[in-house]
């Protein structure tokens, strides 16, 4: 483990691994390192480019090709969405019903890197996002909710959970009240399934960051 990712699987043609640190996915104006520059320092002179991206504060699985043959598969995968993802969210409001849909058009500040939530078809400027969630763990004061997204959109888990009067533990950007020791906020993509061409199946769940205590209080370790 190097505190930043941990490699759940590799093949002559991919490395899947798992984000454990608030460090952005690819280069960006932050000037800090990367986890593509992390993931390439192993493999010097190696091609390695991520198939898709987290935000920089979410923590899960994350695909790279070390091919651009892979890399166009990959991207093809997720293009026409034979892409499988599951994520975990901590909350701190139990979700009222406990499972459902949530369906908003979403409309970006590209300046601010925001996004703001609206009822579907209040503006058609914007994007429809929609996602699926079961509320799956409950601690002494916080919720887990497992989420599918059913579109991908920048920030949607976060700000239609944030919507729906449910922010996301540490997310201060949408809504939370404090935020976390590790800079991560708890969202976490938990589980991948991938259908490449020719039949091939990749599926892979990852654990939650090991310095965040709060994960274990919904298997019976303790809460915060």
């Amino acid at each position: 483990m190097s505190g930043i990712f941990d490699v759940l699987y590799e093949d002559g043609d991919m490395v899947i691994v798992n984000k454990l640190a608030a460090v952005p996915v690819l280069p960006d104006k932050s000037g800090d390192e990367s986890l593509k520059d992390f993931v390439a320092r192993s493999r010097p002179g190696k091609f390695v480019e991520p198939a898709h991206r987290l935000d920089r504060r979410t923590s899960g699985i994350v695909a790279f090709a070390k091919t651009k043959h892979c890399l166009a598969s990959l991207s093809e995968a997720f293009r026409e969405r034979n892409v499988e993802k599951t994520y975990w969210a901590v909350i701190d409001r139990q979700p009222n019903p406990p499972s459902g849909n949530l369906r908003h058009t979403l409309i970006h500040d590209k300046r601010r890197n925001i996004a703001k939530a609206l009822p579907a078809g209040d503006d058609t400027r914007g994007d429809v996002a929609e996602l699926s969630y079961a509320l799956v763990g409950q601690s002494e004061r916080y919720y887990l909710v497992e989420v599918k997204p059913i579109s991908g959109r920048t920030h949607q888990i976060r700000v239609q959970l944030a919507a729906a009067g449910m922010p996301v533990r540490g997310d201060l950007k949408y809504g939370a009240r404090r935020s976390t020791h590790n800079g991560l906020i708890m969202l976490h993509a938990r589980h991948l399934a991938i259908e490449l061409r020719g039949g091939r199946r990749i599926e892979l769940s990852a654990e939650p960051p090991p310095d965040e205590p709060l994960w274990s209080a919904f298997d019976g370790g303790p809460s915060d």
